[in-house]
């Protein structure tokens, strides 16, 4: 696979998320143990702490993932947009996506279940849903952007933005 691949859908793991209970067979707040056993035994290939935030980041990079974790309990979940698994939500998948497509769908969804309050943006512009605990951020694919999602706890949702470190916000 080429810097810039994406992997096609069909070649990725197909999830579903449940919001603020589970993302494909990962549940908030299950430990890092757990969340390897879940992950059939992976263990984690880089493990990061960043001690303003008392937050750890597990990186998953054979399954595209980056898990955080604080006070031993999972917080988010991180998708790599170009080889992640596939996660899906009312029959939409959300990593790899079209920002301005997916956004687009938020605003629809917001519409359809008149949840006003439903949309929020991070100060990069990445929208997210509070009703699904969702932050589209983006990722490089080659001259492209694609959604990675960040799908977080529900105590997530009365502070995104500062809720995990910066990185988990960034472009790469």
């Amino acid at each position: 696979m080429g810097l810039w691949d994406v992997l096609p859908d069909s070649e990725r793991q197909q999830w579903t998320l449940d919001p603020f209970v589970s993302v494909g067979p990962l549940r908030f707040g299950i430990t890092s143990d757990e969340a390897s056993a879940a992950l059939g035994g992976v263990p984690a290939t880089e493990r990061e702490r960043d001690t303003r935030w008392d937050v750890a980041c597990h990186t998953y990079s054979p399954l595209g993932l980056k898990l955080y974790f604080a006070a031993g309990c999972l917080r988010g979940v991180s998708l790599d947009a170009r080889r992640g698994p596939q996660v899906h939500v009312d029959e939409t998948a959300l990593a790899g996506q079209v920002p301005s497509e997916l956004e687009q769908w938020l605003f629809d969804r917001a519409e359809s279940r008149e949840a006003f309050t439903e949309l929020f943006y991070l100060p990069a512009a990445q929208a997210g849903s509070l009703t699904l605990g969702v932050v589209f951020c983006v990722q490089r694919a080659g001259d492209h952007l694609l959604t990675r999602p960040v799908i977080l706890a529900a105590e997530a949702m009365n502070d995104v933005y500062h809720y995990l470190p910066k990185e988990a916000w960034a472009i790469f």
